[in-house]
């Protein structure tokens, strides 16, 4: 049998490169990753493989990978440069593409829907808050310009963000997610009437002239549809995934095909479905669940569709409550369903987003642009 891809991530997390204090797997030094019958094997990319960390990561990751898998598994760890895909004059070939924004390591997640009402800034907002409660460095954006609600559901309608002396917009921070919307910016009064370009220039400026810092995950909060924004983020970044949310009626799960669809089109990996308002248990009757919507379409379709099934999400009175209140359900009631299917939403999709990263392959190609 093959090891468990959950297991060599977690053995990979105990190794630790002391010049930044990150483990290999959320530093992103994995690739080649490769199971077979009772064996493992991978490249570790580093940027200085000679210094003295260079010179102990493979004996310490083939230990780490020992005691987790046993000794039964055969455990094989190569070394291999940093390379940087360089144009004419030294600049990364990638920056040369116009209206490009790049993140470098950070892990950028668009949660989507194929039809609003489904609760998806609900999921994007206590994703992002359960990913930063695990010790991440999280960042949301609400590209929602027309009906903004990630201000709201933090708490924060009230406050403006501050410009730098770099001139970058400042995001403000809540419950250790970085956040940026709209609805910070605009009278909470009056709509934004724009149209398409204004809204995608809105968009880019929020990726490209904010002060984000070194992230672990950028979360972007879709409107519903495969409109305009939808094809401007994936033209403006390079997407490491998307997570489509649905409730079980047949007339979401349509949309949320489509939703699936439109991102394998454009090669975007789509990390999972995630069903939310599921069921219902009231409080009274923690064993019963009442199927309100249908039982178990997402799931269903995640099947049909071969992508992950990422859990279900109950209807919640709190869950409503802490949105408006503004405080993530995850953090208002932590020991409650909804923060428990939401805690293993967030460590389903990083462990996708880490295995598909350490997939890829370690050979970067070196291309020369010529101007």
């Amino acid at each position: 049998m093959a090891p468990n891809p959950a297991s060599i991530l977690r053995a990979l997390r105990t190794v630790i490169d002391p010049s930044n204090g990150l483990d290999l797997v959320r530093n992103d030094r994995v690739r080649d990753l490769q199971l077979g019958e009772n064996r493992v094997s991978l490249t570790l990319v580093l940027s200085d493989p000679g210094n003295t960390f260079g010179a102990q990561a493979v004996r310490l990751a083939t230990d780490a990978l020992t005691r987790e898998l046993g000794a039964g598994v055969d455990v094989a760890v190569a070394l291999d440069h940093e390379m940087i895909s360089l144009g004419m004059g030294g600049t990364p070939a990638d920056a040369g593409r116009p209206g490009r924004v790049e993140f470098g390591r950070t892990s950028t997640i668009a949660v989507a829907s194929g039809k609003g009402g489904v609760g998806k800034s609900t999921v994007a907002v206590n994703l992002a808050a359960s990913l930063a409660k695990q010790g991440f460095a999280v960042g949301l954006v609400d590209t929602d310009i027309y009906g903004p609600s990630i201000p709201t559901m933090f708490g924060i309608q009230h406050e403006k963000p501050r410009v730098n002396a770099d001139r970058k917009i400042v995001p403000i921070e809540r419950y250790g997610v970085r956040l940026l919307s709209m609805g910070l910016l605009a009278d909470t009064d009056q709509a934004v009437i724009w149209r398409g370009p204004m809204v995608s220039g809105a968009v880019r400026q929020f990726l490209a002239d904010a002060a984000w810092g070194d992230l672990d995950y950028l979360i972007l909060d879709l409107p519903p549809g495969t409109g305009d924004i939808q094809l401007t983020i994936v033209q403006t970044l390079d997407l490491t995934g998307a997570i489509i949310v649905s409730t079980p009626q047949d007339v979401a799960l349509a949309d949320a095909k489509r939703g699936v669809s439109m991102f394998q089109n454009v090669h975007v990996p789509v990390l999972g479905i995630v069903e939310n308002m599921a069921y219902f248990t009231p409080p009274d009757l923690p064993d019963r669940k009442y199927y309100l919507f249908g039982q178990g379409g997402a799931r269903r379709l995640a099947e049909t569709l071969d992508v992950p099934f990422l859990g279900e999400v109950p209807i919640e009175q709190k869950l409503r409550e802490s949105g408006d209140a503004g405080v993530p359900i995850v953090i208002a009631d932590e020991e409650g369903p909804s923060a428990r299917a939401f805690k293993g939403l967030a460590e389903q999709a990083a462990t996708h987003i880490a295995l598909h990263r350490a997939r890829k392959s370690a050979q970067t190609r070196v291309e020369i642009l010529y101007r």
